[in-house]
């Protein structure tokens, strides 16, 4: 029973390594691995860092409250909630669209080109919707931990394989930053990385459901839920930097580009490791590559369909969150109708699509990382809710970094 009830509190942060352990992993991460080497783990592991207050104020949150940071957002003004509607809901189908067509591409490259990409993706998101819709956030849960398990023993079999072909000098080449290209595909790479900001408020969401599962009695002390999400968190982060000494040994080392499509970019994965280490190695990778990319689609799916409700009813003055079924089957009809649109549409060069998306959310991030700490700080909470000063020093550091990274971004040219 109670390892139970341990599983349903880690619920949401394993949910949120599903969600993150895709495109910022797979092809971010890897692709920078590829082009520079290790010399990006140590921003892989800074993004990680600084980003870690912010995700977890909404664990901070709806633990203390039992409510959404929707709800937060709304003391803190109707303003707040707009911003989050107007910045975050339009860019959802056009992330679903990047899942999607990467999920496609992997699928492709491991069974070969059965149909074209964006049919192939829209198929995924149909059957994801499918799944989602049958059975619940109780599914989603168990397909989430079992998938992470096949996930996390694939990826560091091949990363172990991988070491001895790293360059390891080039984790102190620093000369990447004084190449634009490469300052524009950090913003890229930080934008995905663990996740998106906004997956704050659906890690929010996902904590309110999964303590509406627990007995009265159980649910735990602020500290609890913390370590419930803080371990996940280290092993998403963890998992990003195997990813990018995967694309350093696999690709940097053989001074290979990666490809801008999503079929040929699995593809080119999936070969050269069958190339450098056999079959073995290869049937791994897409293993793991094919798990990434699953789960992404399945929290994100699921996710936003449970936060588009959610937000509706708090703008209402609603004080109940729960989502309807009829609620989320709309929610998911409109967004996977519109990713759709968008695959058809703008999927003609995957890695410039991919960098698109990835720039936009990580140019909104500083606003809501800023709306988070503005929530545990302002709104009625109990102390031991509220973040420490040490928390709030990372806090404030992220969102200056943040918004000067978002700066430079359209300074470049």
């Amino acid at each position: 029973m109670k390892q139970s009830i341990i599983r349903r509190m880690a619920g949401p942060g394993l949910l949120f390594t599903g969600a993150a352990i895709g495109t910022s992993h797979l092809v971010q991460s890897t692709r920078a691995g590829a082009m520079f080497g290790a010399a990006l783990i140590g921003v892989i592991v800074l993004a990680n860092l600084l980003k870690y207050p912010a995700f977890r104020f909404g664990v901070d949150f709806s633990h203390a409250r039992r409510q959404s940071l929707l709800t937060g957002y709304r003391e803190l003004g109707l303003w707040a909630l707009a911003l989050f509607l107007i910045t975050v809901i339009p860019l959802v189908p056009i992330v679903w669209a990047a899942l999607a067509a990467a999920t496609a591409g992997i699928i492709s490259a491991v069974f070969g080109t059965l149909l074209p990409v964006p049919v192939m993706a829209t198929l995924v998101l149909i059957a994801a919707s499918a799944l989602l819709l049958r059975g619940g956030y109780r599914l989603l849960d168990r397909v989430n931990a079992l998938m992470l398990a096949f996930l996390v023993v694939s990826t560091l079999i091949t990363t172990i394989m991988v070491l001895t072909r790293v360059e390891w000098g080039t984790l102190t080449d620093f000369t990447w930053t004084q190449q634009t290209t490469a300052l524009l595909f950090i913003v890229a790479l930080a934008g995905f990385m663990p996740n998106p900001m906004d997956v704050s408020v659906i890690v929010s969401v996902w904590k309110v459901e999964a303590d509406h599962s627990l007995p009265p009695e159980a649910h735990p002390h602020i500290d609890e839920a913390r370590a419930s999400f803080r371990w996940p968190y280290i092993m998403t982060a963890f998992m990003a930097v195997c990813f990018c000494i995967m694309g350093a040994g696999v690709m940097h080392a053989q001074d290979i580009a990666p490809v801008n499509d999503a079929p040929g970019f699995a593809s080119q994965l999936v070969g050269l490791y069958r190339e450098a280490l056999g079959e073995g190695a290869a049937i791994l990778a897409a293993i793991a590559a094919l798990s990434v990319m699953l789960t992404t689609v399945i929290a994100a799916v699921d996710g936003y369909c449970r936060t588009l409700p959610v937000a509706i009813a708090v703008w209402q003055g609603r004080e109940d969150e729960s989502t309807t079924k009829r609620a989320y089957l709309w929610s998911c009809l409109v967004l996977v109708g519109l990713a759709i649109v968008a695959l058809f549409t703008l999927m003609s060069e995957f890695t410039v699509f991919l960098d698109f998306v990835t720039s936009a959310t990580f140019v909104i991030a500083p606003l809501l990382a800023l709306l988070n700490y503005l929530v545990v700080t302002r709104c009625e909470l109990p102390d031991e809710a509220r973040p420490s000063m040490a928390m709030k020093a990372i806090c404030i550091v992220a969102i200056a970094v943040m918004s000067a990274l978002a700066v430079m971004y359209f300074a470049l040219p």
